[in-house]
């Protein structure tokens, strides 16, 4: 573990990001580790003190202990993994851009597939995943892991698109949610699960929808777009427990939405920025995955609960 030093590590875009406490956390970044391929994925599991994530050319999922340090393999091969969650059970859900499928791996270790095709077809390669309240499971599925073999498996596509889709936790239908995307990405609801929000990284937009009743969207509407300097790539996004929006941004690090779309700062990282993930006893430390590293940095603002319950 190293430290790395920057005193321009917050950027002060807005007032909201000083006033908001955004930039008081640490003044150096932590890297934790640096021998991936390329690392994305990131979830930290409470229960074990422990973060997981994924280094998919090397098609591995990799573990760090909090109190120890120490680094390891949770699982090898992995699928070409991805995107992780946790289901409301406390499940692991992982994104298989390999296998090009959403899997649960359960308490003795097996692995239960959640969706693999639509309509008959094969999805894409799933890339990340979140579980609303209700046990429902929606990712988005680009073809990313399918258009050569670094990220999972060279394919063609059978179903023709990139789109968003929701599987049922009683049935196992996979039902299409939102389409006419380039390239869908992270996804994450909103404090009261009543919007969720897609990145898509070829359109360097920030998508948000209204959840319908039954579990359909709206059309959606943009929420933010990249700026115009061509450095930002929009990866997964977060919420922090202040309805802020956290997003990877590739080689323009990691920003940070006000509520009402506005960018108002910036974390500067040495390396191109895949994902992030809140976690830590205090879910006040934020993990971030670049490139061939993971670093972490402890903040002055908290993630969104781990488990949170839809406004009545």
């Amino acid at each position: 573990m190293s430290s790395i030093a920057d005193p321009s590590l917050y950027e002060i875009l807005d007032d909201r990001f000083r006033t908001g406490r955004c930039a008081n956390g640490d003044m150096r970044l932590e890297r934790l580790y640096d021998d991936c391929r390329w690392a994305e994925g990131p979830l930290y599991l409470p229960a074990w003190g422990q973060l997981v994530w994924s280094d998919i050319p090397n098609d591995r999922i990799l573990r760090w202990d909090e109190a120890t340090g120490a680094i390891g393999t949770f699982r090898s091969p992995a699928g070409h993994s991805n995107g992780n969650t946790l289901d409301r059970e406390g499940r692991l859900i992982t994104c298989e851009q390999g296998g090009r499928r959403v899997t649960r791996t359960e308490p003795d270790g097996s692995r239960t597939v959640v969706a693999d095709r639509f309509e008959g077809r094969r999805l894409n390669s799933p890339n990340d995943a979140v579980v609303r309240s209700d046990g429902s499971v929606w990712f988005s599925d680009p073809d990313f892991g399918i258009t050569s073999d670094y990220e999972g498996h060279r394919a063609p596509a059978e179903i023709g698109g990139c789109h968003v889709y929701r599987a049922d936790p009683a049935t196992g239908e996979v039902r299409l949610v939102a389409d006419g995307f380039a390239g869908p990405n992270g996804l994450v609801f909103s404090p009261d699960e009543s919007r969720l929000y897609v990145s898509d990284t070829r359109l360097n937009q920030i998508r948000v929808f209204e959840v319908r009743p039954g579990g359909t969207l709206s059309d959606g509407k943009v929420f933010a777009e990249a700026p115009t300097d061509g450095r930002a790539r929009f990866d997964n996004i977060r919420f922090d427990d202040e309805g802020r929006l956290w997003a990877a941004a590739m080689e323009d690090g990691v920003h940070c939405y006000d509520p009402d779309g506005t960018l108002i700062g910036r974390l500067r990282v040495p390396e191109p920025v895949s994902n992030i993930a809140f976690g830590g006893p205090r879910n006040n430390r934020l993990f971030i995955t670049a490139t061939t590293s993971l670093y972490s940095l402890v903040l002055s603002v908290t993630g969104l609960p781990r488990v949170h319950r839809p406004t009545p």
